[in-house]
């Protein structure tokens, strides 16, 4: 039998092709401006049972050649989540100029989650929608300067005329911030 090479050879090959060195696709402005790490400090207002002072850890970084953002959550960054107490997952998604709109994919194994989302920005937001199964998600991404953003999860169980904020978190950026600048000076925005 031959030999399939180290694990830590395998991570690095896996490294090598997933992530992206040089320049990125002008499309990616949107997201690519989150490129770099951030403290995260998560919430669930309205629920009296939900934990308080959760933080946790955000990542986001260029993949696939410079084509896609992709992205890892973790809440709590304190100690490896459990099922139904924090969360660990990943969205890739790009900019697809057939649609005019984001594809993002979340995957987040503790839960068992996988969800599709067609995202868009809308004013000084972007909002990444679901409608593929019940609940219905919306995620927005509000607040956005260079330093902070605010996440709001929301859910619709009435076709999507009105959203229950569920989920709350406010992230303030650790690392990354001459991305984010080369990112809005270069006049990179995806076109319409």
């Amino acid at each position: 039998m031959a030999s399939t090479g180290s694990q830590a050879d395998h991570a690095t090959s896996l490294e090598t092709e997933l992530h992206a060195h040089g320049p990125l696709a002008p499309e990616l402005a949107t997201f690519a401006q989150f490129i770099g790490a951030w403290d995260l400090a998560w919430s669930r207002p309205g629920d009296p049972d939900a934990p308080t002072g959760v933080r946790g850890r955000l990542v986001f970084g260029p993949v696939l050649g410079g084509r896609a953002v992709q992205d890892v959550w973790t809440v709590p960054s304190t100690s490896p989540p459990q099922p139904g107490h924090g969360f660990c997952g990943s969205t890739i998604r790009f900019f697809d100029p057939q649609i005019g709109a984001w594809r993002s994919t979340w995957v987040e194994p503790v839960n068992g989650w996988v969800r599709t989302f067609i995202g868009r920005e809308v004013g000084g937001e972007i909002h990444l929608v679901s409608l593929e199964e019940p609940p219905l998600l919306r995620w927005r991404f509000t607040e956005i300067t260079q330093e902070r953003f605010v996440w709001l999860g929301e859910y619709s169980d009435d076709e999507a005329r009105t959203w229950r904020l569920e989920e709350r978190m406010v992230a303030q950026r650790t690392t990354g911030r001459e991305v984010a600048t080369n990112v809005r000076s270069s006049g990179n925005e995806p076109s319409d």
